[in-house]
């Protein structure tokens, strides 16, 4: 699972440790996409490829499901991690997501997201809005949990 949040920077040639708690889940390789916020989304190769099969799954007829394929899948990189434990963010992703010398790592649970520090902070700014939080979070039905 994919928890806390870590900062890290990125190095000239588009490079970015991953922490060694994420790396102990994904193996040898991670799949990085546009997320849906400003941000990068990253999986492991097994929740991409399950993730890919559903988005497959629904008709490209449906202009929808050809945007949502288009989001994910001419964004997506199969990434390997170099002996250092880094993968290197290819151009295109680093210019979507707005990254230049620092990514803030957040974990998802089942994927981790990767943010620019200022687009993070916006985010973080919203969370801690406790008002916000109880209109947002209401209808979710978190009390079956207790």
């Amino acid at each position: 699972m994919f928890l806390g949040r870590y900062e890290h920077t990125i190095d000239d040639k588009g490079r970015i440790t991953i922490p060694s708690e994420f790396r102990e889940v994904l193996g040898d390789s991670v799949y990085v996409t546009q997320g849906f916020d400003g941000n990068l989304q990253a999986f492991t190769p097994e929740l991409f490829q399950r993730m890919s099969d559903q988005v497959r799954s629904i008709s490209f007829l449906a202009a929808n499901s050809r945007l949502l394929r288009r989001l994910l899948f001419s964004n997506a990189k199969h990434i390997n991690f170099d002996s250092a434990g880094r993968i290197l963010i290819p151009g295109f992703l680093r210019e979507t997501a707005n990254l230049e010398e620092t990514a803030i790592l957040i974990g998802m649970g089942e994927y981790f997201e990767i943010w620019a520090p200022d687009r993070w902070l916006s985010q973080q700014t919203s969370l801690n809005d406790v008002d916000a939080n109880e209109q947002r979070f209401s209808a979710l039905d978190l009390i079956t949990l207790l």
